[in-house]
């Protein structure tokens, strides 16, 4: 039994997969009768080349091509031979295995000065022609810039840049593409459709993801998973054969970091590393995926043009999970992964940099976004806009709920109360040390309960301009207004771990059973006992 990739290749410009760019001009070349002496096909490997050249040498020789069409018959003497691979007058060359300048000179320019058998044109086909020697390229030289009129050379390669210019200059080259992967699965669905075998999208999706865009790769894959049997294979099966596929996890990933949920980021990485995933690999994946939601946020025409596809529902998710980002935090997630990348070793705890970059980006986003609340310009004053008050502009709502609906409770509360603590302290620096000693003690529809130790610390919130401030602030994280109260609690402790180190005072010289309020007030605004 054929393999799949040989038994279904193209044998005619409208079935090759894509690569219309190159069509669209040999298809003109031939059907106007300006086919050029000398081609050189380079690209990926499994693209195409190879077969694109052979596509290319039936439709010049066919003997019953019309005049407006570009695709050989098929069906004549030349197109026989030519797909029996038994034609004299095409010659196929590896050049990995007559790399010499004698196998060049024996096999190409002694044949070329022999007129065709049957067929218009002597055609030479030289797969992989970078392995060619420095001496053998010098002896093409010649007879490729000044050729017989009756012959073709139709180059191929994946390394371009170890073909000599002086050779590329005398050939019309033509760059070939890898293919996305909806080309790539419509064509395996049309492969299985013909051998009448029953097997889910998501099974062809994950082989065009696996083959990375080269058409051979893919149809070798899909090779195997029909040799497991029958007519119809499940995705259980299918997996036994298909090497594993990180990109679910790889848009879990990425959807922990655009919540800024660093505790299911670090779950999923050592989720992973347990299943025996390859680290970098899974890194690789994520920048795939990374870079994507980066051009599309520069531009939408650039996902086209540029973008790898991840299939239908892949694709869905990855636009959600866009969104959520905005541009500085993508920023800053792909450049922490790029150095995760780089840092990540084989040896004794090799998550660790992927953990830290994680843990990195979650606060990074936390930080721009205050950032950005705190540095608002405003129309009257731009240049004071850093310390003013956030904007005072509310939306009326008659309960705890934020403005999308969502119900709050006090320990919604006080879960982010440290991100109210960080925008505070943007717009007064005292007033977030106040806060920090108080807690809040209820939440009654939009009425918000704050406990203070100290009676002075209430009364700074009895301000109105102070309250206003904590008001919208409270708006800015909850998106929710509320009101304030303020109440006295004695049995408040205060505790120094909720002070930023940068925000501690420096070490007091008081003893130990100094006066309580004494020592809050100096933990709490600086200074030291002098006297």
């Amino acid at each position: 039994m054929a393999v799949l990739y040989r038994k279904y290749r193209p044998i005619n410009f409208r079935e090759i997969v894509n690569q219309n760019h190159i069509k669209t001009t040999l298809e003109h070349q031939i059907q106007t009768g300006q086919e050029a002496h000398a081609y050189l096909f380079c690209g990926p490997r499994g693209v195409g080349k190879t077969t694109m050249a052979r596509v290319l040498a039936k439709a010049v020789n066919c003997q019953n091509r019309q005049a407006d069409k570009a695709d050989p018959c098929g069906h004549c003497q030349v197109c026989q031979e030519i797909g029996a691979g038994r034609s004299l007058d095409i010659i196929e060359i590896d050049a990995a295995s007559n790399t010499g300048v004698d196998n060049v000179r024996e096999a190409v320019i002694a044949a070329a000065r022999v007129l065709p058998t049957l067929s218009r044109y002597k055609i030479f086909i030289i797969d992989e022609v970078h392995m060619l020697s420095v001496s053998a390229f010098n002896a093409l030289l010649k007879v490729i810039e000044e050729p017989p009129p009756h012959v073709i050379f139709i180059f191929c390669t994946t390394e371009i840049h170890k073909v000599p210019l002086t050779i590329i200059s005398r050939c019309q080259r033509f760059d070939f593409k890898r293919i996305g992967p909806a080309e790539v699965v419509k064509k395996l669905r049309y492969i299985i459709d013909q051998e009448g075998i029953k097997m889910e999208d998501s099974i062809l999706e994950a082989i065009a993801r696996w083959s990375d865009g080269h058409m051979r790769d893919a149809e070798s894959l899909l090779g195997q998973v029909v040799a497991i049997g029958g007519k119809e294979i499940s995705r259980a099966e299918a997996d036994l054969v298909i090497p594993r596929n990180n990109l679910s996890a790889s848009i879990d990933f990425l959807e922990a970091l655009s919540r800024k949920d660093a505790a299911a980021a670090l779950r999923l990485i050592n989720q992973i590393m347990d299943e025996g995933v390859n680290l970098k690999q899974f890194v690789n994946d994520i920048l795939e995926i990374g870079r994507k939601m980066l051009l599309g946020k520069v531009s939408p025409a650039l996902i086209d043009k540029f973008g790898l596809e991840f299939g239908e529902q892949a694709e869905l998710k990855i636009v959600s999970i866009a969104q959520a980002f905005d541009f500085g935090h993508l920023l800053t997630a792909i450049n922490c992964l790029i150095k995760a990348r780089q840092e990540i070793k084989d040896g004794f705890m090799i998550q660790l940099p992927l953990e830290m970059a994680a843990v990195e980006i979650c606060l990074a986003g936390a930080a721009d976004k205050d950032l950005r609340s705190s540095a608002r310009p405003t129309a009257a004053n731009p240049a004071s806009a850093e310390k003013s008050a956030p904007s005072e502009k509310v939306v009326k709502n008659n309960n705890q709920t934020d403005l999308r609906g969502n119900v709050f409770s006090l320990a919604d509360i006080n879960k982010r109360w440290s991100e109210v603590l960080g925008r505070v302290k943007n717009y007064n620096h005292s007033l977030s040390f106040i806060l920090r000693v108080c807690q809040p003690k209820s939440l009654s529809e939009k009425n918000l309960c704050l406990g203070f130790k100290y009676k002075f610390h209430k009364e700074r919130l009895g301000d109105p301009e102070i309250k206003n401030l904590v008001i919208n602030v409270l708006k800015e994280v909850y998106n929710t207004d509320f009101n304030l109260e303020a109440v006295i609690d004695e049995s408040i402790e205060v505790n120094n771990a909720v002070v930023p180190e940068g925000d501690k005072p420096a070490a007091l010289p008081i003893d130990e059973k100094s006066d309580a309020a004494i020592d809050n007030l100096l933990k709490n605004f600086g200074g030291r006992v002098v006297g």
